[in-house]
């Protein structure tokens, strides 16, 4: 079956998707935002464990990459997943580990 080629600057983009999405912590976030929705800095820490300095990087490398939306409501700054393909692709290759350690 011939299939087009992604063109170039797709595939880069992909890449540095990926590439951000490579980091266990930004999935435990990630993970955090898709089970409970919008959350703040301080709710993604205590779901996480993770230091707040931390939190907020990771947080801002995803929101500048397109992943995360962000919204301000006085001194909180809330975050969501603003890519609706992260829960799924997340889910899938949890689905086929799991499907994998299970044979």
């Amino acid at each position: 079956m011939n299939r087009p080629m992604v063109p170039l600057n797709e595939i880069e983009a992909v890449a540095r998707r990926f590439e951000v999405l490579g980091v266990p912590a930004r999935l435990r976030l990630l993970s955090a935002l898709h089970a409970e929705g919008e959350q703040t800095v301080g709710e993604l820490v205590e779901a996480t464990g993770f230091r707040q300095s931390n939190v907020s990087k990771h947080l801002g490398l995803m929101a500048e990459e397109g992943l995360l939306a962000r919204r301000r409501d006085g001194v909180h700054v809330y975050y969501a997943l603003d890519d609706p393909t992260l829960g799924a692709l997340c889910v899938l290759v949890s689905r086929r580990l799991r499907d994998e350690a299970e044979q």
